[in-house]
């Protein structure tokens, strides 16, 4: 399904630079990576506010270029009720002074992108996807929301898709357009090694049981409860080690817990870990832990699952839609330190087929992601 002679325009609230130094929105690149094979060009506009991320900086490769136009914000409510109308108006102005000319919005998260584009779509006469990639909190916060323009979002896009099953219904409240497509992972990315070649390349030992979980270090990415877990684990058997990777404004907090608890030499916050580093922390580990209160649809379950990495996580977002058997991971329910201990305990003692996992996983990779997309993309271009 080629769509050679068509472009594709990209709004999204967050895109990384061209070296990745930036990495928020790292899902929505990697997709583009498989999109642009199929249309003439791609263009990416990602406004952010004056002030923040000074380092971004428009760049082209292949058929893509990206754009980050700049934008005046402050954190108030005067400001928050403008937002996509001003993140409206800095795309506009990208268009007009680059004259690009496209045939398809695709915008990557409700507000603002998804408003900003069903308003472009308007003003060019084009149609628009949204990808709804909140969690489900977020999703929720939105669905009840007073402010207007998100559901006149919803309502006015050409398809909705959804990174879960379970909030295809609610959205069709909205529009009768609404698909599920999950995230992705690339498998290029990630190489599968062997574990002891990980940990040699990481200095880990090779007899431990190691633990394994990323995400950015907030609230409700559940890491307090993780480390809670850890002091019940270790009552059972001292071998395991833990490692969190990622930043975040809990850094000091969870560090503190951590220290409180006595677990300074079995649980180890790492830090950003960049790609080159990734693929080995998700190799060296026996589980992966994903312990979070909130999700979409976590990109980094696909990843974890990619490498052949048994998950253990909760019952949140599209989770229990993709670890639909105990051959691919254990779930609790969030919140629940106790049940994530008893699951983690188990997992380590579990002789898990690795290769099946792996084999799984390919269902998920981007290539095969990209392949749904581009069926509604053809539904909504006719």
């Amino acid at each position: 399904m080629k769509f050679k002679d068509k472009t594709l325009l990209i709004l999204t609230n967050s895109y990384p630079d061209e070296d990745n130094t930036y990495y928020g929105g790292i899902f929505v690149k990697e997709q583009v990576e498989y999109l642009k094979d199929y249309f003439k060009e791609v263009y990416i506009i990602s406004p952010q506010p004056y002030g923040g991320r000074r380092g971004l900086r428009d760049y082209e490769y292949d058929n893509v270029r990206a754009y980050y136009p700049r934008f005046f914000h402050l954190p108030v409510e005067y400001f928050r009720r403008r937002l996509g109308d001003n993140f409206f108006k800095a795309a506009l102005k990208v268009i007009n002074r680059e004259g690009l000319t496209f045939d398809l919005v695709h915008a990557h998260f409700t507000w603002p992108s998804g408003y900003a584009g069903v308003k472009l779509g308007e003003r060019f006469n084009v149609p628009v996807v949204i990808t709804i990639h909140e969690n489900r909190d977020w999703l929720l916060r939105e669905y009840n929301s007073k402010n207007r323009k998100i559901h006149w979002t919803w309502e006015n896009a050409d398809a909705l898709i959804r990174v879960n099953k379970r909030d295809i219904t609610l959205l069709k409240e909205f529009n009768p357009n609404v698909f599920f497509v999950p995230n992705g992972f690339s498998p290029e990315r990630l190489k599968t090694i062997k574990k002891e070649s990980a940990r040699e390349s990481l200095g880990l030992p090779k007899d431990n049981k190691i633990l394994f979980s990323l995400g950015v270090l907030i609230e409700r990415k559940g890491f307090n409860y993780l480390i809670q877990a850890m002091s019940e684990v270790l009552k059972q058997r001292k071998d395991v080690l833990c490692f969190i990777g990622g930043s975040g404004p809990l850094k000091g907090k969870l560090q503190k817990q951590i220290n409180e608890l006595g677990l300074q030499n079995h649980v180890k916050l790492l830090g950003f870990v960049p790609d080159d580093e990734l693929y080995l922390w998700m190799n060296s580990a026996d589980v992966f832990v994903l312990p979070s209160s909130s999700e979409g649809n976590p990109t980094v379950m696909f990843e974890a699952l990619g490498v052949g990495l048994p998950f253990v996580g909760t019952t949140v977002g599209g989770v229990p839609e993709i670890i639909t058997s105990e051959d691919y991971g254990l779930l609790c329910p969030p919140r629940d330190s106790k049940c994530l201990a008893e699951k983690i305990l188990i997992a380590l003692e579990k002789d898990w087929d690795r290769g099946k996992i792996r084999k799984y996983a390919e269902k998920f990779t981007w290539e095969n992601i990209v392949d749904q997309i581009l069926k509604i993309y053809a539904k909504i271009i006719g």
